[in-house]
Formats: structure tokens, C-alpha cells, sequence
């Protein structure tokens, strides 16, 4: 089978998105090598995170050529079943919320992940033209893919809420992470990675751009009325919203006790997961939310939201709490930081579920549906 992917987030988004369609990819490589995958980008280059690809026969990188190389939204989007066809593709996936357009006679089949709506369950978190962008192109796709994944089933239910799509055009696949956090890291590791970004003994640790929905300011505020003296570590890129994250460090004289962290390497980042005694966090919404997965490979503790999906990857070892109740939140970390007991069967509860979102689990999914729209 000749598999296509919309790849430009595999080579240019180093988050969420990027992360998804990297980890799917390597993993079909790995356990379906019989087939052909063609991955069509505007740019990108192989690096550290893509070297997977690097000399591997099975996978093609097709970037546009000639005047597409000034046209590269248009040739991805409205240009690229040319380039399906010339290559004789026969699924062709897109990893992040859009297809190209499609030809009237197309015998191509189309497949569609989308990871989360939040632009239109929070449109007050987007801007207009950018609303009305995602909105256009999340509108065509889903109308005209074969087939929807869904990471979630929260995002299968929006899917059905917001856009009434068809609840049999939809299949829930859950992703996995980087194989990086499913390693048993040795202490010497570990303490190196400390010693490199001069990291505490004992932290509670947060990933993830600090925006408003990841409401980190109410993680400080627990902080602030619980009884722990434990550091908070906070990695991730910065948006307006640090302001109020700040103001709530300053009300509780925090300063000394909360970090920021921007600029920490993808290659040293589980090592951070796994030297934290607990992984904290209170997003009020999330298509799947990553971070807990990460957390519960490195058998890490985990605290979170409740509300979204946080329940269906962090399964039953992970206490939630409701996301601005800073009382109860307060009262979770105490509970888990004063108990090696809890934290330890947290530790082993949690592994255990994150072994359920495995690479060749989510490979197999998404080839067995490859397989189904083939024959539709």
C-alpha cells in the first residue's frame, strides 16, 4: 500500500502536533515496513527529532518543486492530489486537521486526525481571522475524509457536537508519546541532566505552553495555600498570559519557589519527568493531553484536571481535581508529597496504564483502518 501524510508539522511543529505525526510515523515504519509512505511537506529538513527517516528505503520526503516553491500553502493545499496520483497513493492521511483538496472523480481515500476543537469550544482564545481559518478548513476536511480519528472521546463527542459529523465516520485512536519516556533512565543520567540546568533535589514539575487554558496561575495559587515548600518547575513557551501567572507568584511571595524553563532540549526533557515527584496539571481543557502520558511513562505521580479527557489518558491512578479549585488542588499535593506510600503506587498504577497507549497498539489501529477504507 502506497500511504501518504500531510508532513508539515512532522518537520516543522516541535509540540503536541508534531509529536503525534512523528510518533505514528516512526511506528508504522517500524511494525508495517511493507508499505510505501510518501510524506509531502512545504520545507523541513531531517534533524534530530525526523532522524528516524534517515536511510529509511520505506519512507519519501516530496517537498514542491519549480514554481510550487513560492506557492507552498497553495501546492499543499490545493495543488497536492497531483502529486498523490503521479505517486499512485493509496491512502493518504491528514495528521493535524486537514486534507488537500480533492479532484471530483478521486479515488484516492482520505483520512483525517483531529486532535482537539478548543478553537471553537474557547473562540475567545483565538483571533477572528484565525477562528475563521481553522473553521473553513476543519469544515471541508470532515466533510469530505472517509474516515476521522479521533485521539479522544472527548474530541469524538465535539466532532459530533460542533460540526454534526456522522458518529459512524468517526474511530477513536489513541496516540502514544516518544519511545524517549518508555526508557529506563540510570541515575547517572538523570543526576548529569540536573546538574546541567541546575535543577533542585525535589520539585513538582508542569509542562506546556503557559497560556491560559493550561491555568497555571491556579497551580501557583495551591501552591501558595498548601503546606509544600517544594520548588515549581514550569516548562514551556511563553504567551501574554505569564502576566497573570506572575501576579499570582508575587500575591503569594512565591518568587523564590517557581522556575521558568523555556528552552529545555526534547533529548533531556524526560529525564525532568522522571527526577519529579509529582507532575502537576490543572489544564481546564485538552484534545488528549500528552504530558500526563509522558508523566505516567516516566512513573512520575500525577495531578489533573478533571472535565475533558485527562480522565481517559491518566486513567485511575491519577487524582483530578476541578481545574480552579485551588483548595482542593492545595490539598492533592499535600496529600501526595507527604506520602511515599501513595506516591509509590501511583508510580506503579501509573505505568501500568500507560503500557495500555503503546506504539504498536496505536500502529495497528490506524493500519487496520487504512485497510478497512481501502475496501469501502
Amino acid at each position: 500500500m502506497n500511504i501518504g501524510f500531510d508532513a508539515k508539522r512532522l518537520f516543522l511543529n516541535h509540540t503536541g502536533l508534531g509529536n503525534y505525526s512523528r510518533d505514528l510515523v516512526r511506528s508504522l515504519l517500524h511494525y508495517h515496513p511493507t508499505n510505501s509512505y510518501f510524506l509531502y511537506t512545504p520545507e523541513g529538513e531531517i534533524d534530530l527529532r525526523t532522524k528516524f527517516l534517515k536511510g529509511d528505503t520505506n519512507a519519501t520526503i516530496i517537498k514542491p518543486t519549480g514554481v510550487n516553491k513560492s506557492l507552498k500553502s497553495y501546492w499543499r493545499s490545493i495543488k497536492l492530489e497531483k502529486e498523490l496520483i503521479k505517486n499512485k497513493i493509496d491512502v493518504f492521511h491528514g495528521l493535524s486537521h486537514e486534507i488537500p483538496k480533492k479532484g471530483k472523480n478521486s479515488k484516492i481515500k482520505y483520512v483525517l486526525t483531529v486532535h482537539d476543537l478548543i478553537f471553537l469550544r474557547y473562540p475567545e482564545n483565538y483571533s477572528a481571522i484565525d477562528r475563521k481559518i481553522y473553521t473553513k478548513k476543519i469544515r471541508y476536511a470532515v466533510k469530505h475524509a472517509d474516515r476521522i480519528i479521533a485521539i479522544s472521546e472527548q474530541t469524538k463527542r465535539d466532532l459530533i457536537e460542533f460540526l454534526k459529523v456522522d458518529p459512524g465516520k468517526i474511530q477513536v485512536i489513541y496516540q502514544t508519546c516518544a519511545d524517549a519516556y518508555k526508557n529506563d533512565l540510570s541515575v547517572l543520567y538523570v543526576e548529569s541532566i540536573r546538574k546541567k540546568y541546575n535543577l533542585p533535589e525535589n520539585f513538582i514539575l508542569s509542562v506546556g505552553t503557559i497560556e491560559k487554558r493550561k491555568n497555571i496561575a491556579s497551580l501557583v495559587e495551591a501552591i501558595g495555600k498548601s503546606n509544600t515548600k517544594l520548588p515549581l518547575i514550569i516548562i514551556g513557551g511563553k504567551t501574554p498570559y505569564v502576566k497573570e501567572v506572575q501576579a499570582m507568584i508575587e500575591k503569594y511571595k512565591l518568587e523564590d519557589q517557581v522556575g521558568f524553563y523555556e528552552n529545555i532540549s526534547f533529548l533531556d526533557l524526560p529525564a525532568l519527568y522522571a527526577m519529579a515527584n509529582v507532575f502537576a496539571y490543572p489544564s481546564v481543557f485538552e484534545g488528549f493531553g500528552i504530558p500526563i502520558l509522558e508523566a505516567l511513562y516516566s512513573k512520575t505521580p500525577v495531578i489533573a484536571a478533571n472535565g475533558s479527557c485527562l480522565e481517559e489518558v491518566g486513567g485511575p491512578s491519577t487524582i483530578y481535581v476541578p481545574p480552579f479549585n485551588t483548595d482542593e488542588l492545595a490539598s492533592k499535593l499535600d496529600l501526595v508529597i507527604e506520602s511515599l506510600e501513595l506516591q509509590e503506587k501511583m508510580k506503579t498504577d501509573g505505568y501500568n496504564h500507560a503500557l495500555k497507549f503503546s506504539s504498536e497498539k496505536q500502529a495497528q489501529e490506524v493500519m487496520d483502518l487504512y485497510k478497512e477504507v481501502m475496501k469501502n
